[in-house]
């Protein structure tokens, strides 16, 4: 079993129960309130600046020209496709621009970006890795089992969003990040796969969070 594959088993439990939260059922019911939509997307734009940073950081540690590439083209289609997607879709839901750079972030999304960004700025490229991978794999997982459903086709807001992150596009990127921890973890000893396992749990436990807080409006 490959490294990211026992990451993944090892958070099973946790991200079943993410993936059952009423807050993504909602979405694929095409029931969810628009306020909460509203409110995680404004999160959402907040935590996407913060990852990018994170992904800045993980590009400066990379050793390898290959995996400079590969998390350089990251952050190049974060920081520009996503992000514009996500702008586009808060107007569609009725947000400007303005709103979002005036959002603030709940005590939620500071925590979890405060997580990230420690690991990047004090552990190495592949603790990164490891740190960003729940958002990436959960998301593409959650549109994938969303649109596997069926499409919300009276909410094409959400139906919009589903086809976002169950793309064979988005996919991709969490398939090559997978990749690049499967490489780098291969040797590395067993203390160092418990720790990378721990980053890994909280990360996943902070996303389970980020959708709950949506759900429940939390400041």
């Amino acid at each position: 079993m490959s490294f990211s594959k026992y990451l993944r088993v090892q958070a099973n439990e946790l991200w079943e129960k993410e993936q059952s939260h009423p807050f993504i059922q909602e979405i694929g019911d095409g029931k969810l309130p628009l306020t909460n939509f509203q409110y995680f997307m404004k999160q959402d734009y907040i935590f996407l600046i913060e990852f990018c940073k994170v992904i800045a950081i993980c590009v400066a540690k990379t050793e390898k020209i290959s995996d400079m590439k590969f998390f350089s083209s990251l952050l190049h289609e974060t920081i520009n496709t996503e992000m514009d997607l996500h702008i586009s879709f808060c107007s569609d839901f009725g947000i400007t621009q303005q709103e979002l750079e005036k959002t603030l972030p709940s005590k939620v999304t500071h925590s979890y970006t405060n997580h990230l960004l420690k690991v990047a700025y004090s552990k190495s490229a592949l603790d990164i890795a490891v740190s960003i991978l729940p958002c990436a794999w959960g998301y593409s997982e959650i549109g994938q089992k969303l649109k596997s459903k069926g499409l919300p086709d009276h909410a094409p807001l959400y139906s919009k969003w589903i086809e976002l992150y169950s793309s064979k596009e988005f996919e991709e990127l969490s398939n090559q990040i997978k990749s690049y921890i499967d490489t780098e973890s291969s040797n590395v000893s067993k203390q160092y796969k418990n720790d990378l396992e721990n980053i890994f749990i909280t990360s996943s436990h902070h996303e389970y969070d980020f959708w709950d807080s949506a759900y429940k409006l939390l400041p």
